[in-house]
């Protein structure tokens, strides 16, 4: 009796300190608190490539996010191409496509290695396929991509 005892005990304790240690939410922060917008640390781009297809991509690592205004003001034409694991299920920012980019593996580059170009449609084509031969470990890079223009963040 006295180990179920001793366990109930550390179990409460360890209960406790995660209680004492939580952060607080941020509904649950007080009004004029600086609680910062989930919209500003993310930034959505129109991708096309050779098909002149439309791909939307949530960039959500500040210096891709930087690095694609310049790509899209002329500022740059560095590393124009996106390269990015891809999560084979829509999203909502990008319904007509069945698949979107893990925006966390989002990279941009110059030159990529042909086992995982493909254009916008055939990836959709052969979602079925991808993971394995074909785009291995879900990585996409296709070498004709490039970014259109920004979407505004409501």
């Amino acid at each position: 009796m006295s180990r179920v005892f001793t366990k109930a005990v550390g179990l409460a304790a360890v209960g406790a300190v995660a209680i004492a240690t939580a952060q607080p939410s941020q509904a649950a922060a007080p009004t004029g608190s600086p609680v910062r917008a989930a919209a500003a640390d993310r930034a959505y781009f129109v991708m096309t490539d050779v098909t002149r297809e439309e791909f939307v991509i949530e960039l959500t690592k500040s210096e891709e996010i930087e690095h694609a205004r310049r790509l899209i003001s002329g500022e740059t034409t560095d590393r124009p191409h996106v390269m990015a694991r891809i999560v084979p299920r829509p999203a909502p920012y990008n319904p007509r496509w069945s698949y979107h980019t893990n925006p966390e593996s989002t990279e941009f580059f110059d030159f990529a290695t042909e086992v995982c170009d493909a254009t916008i449609p055939y990836v959709e084509e052969h979602l079925d396929e991808a993971g394995g031969a074909f785009l291995p470990g879900y990585r996409w890079c296709d070498w004709s991509s490039r970014l259109v223009r920004e979407i505004p963040v409501r």
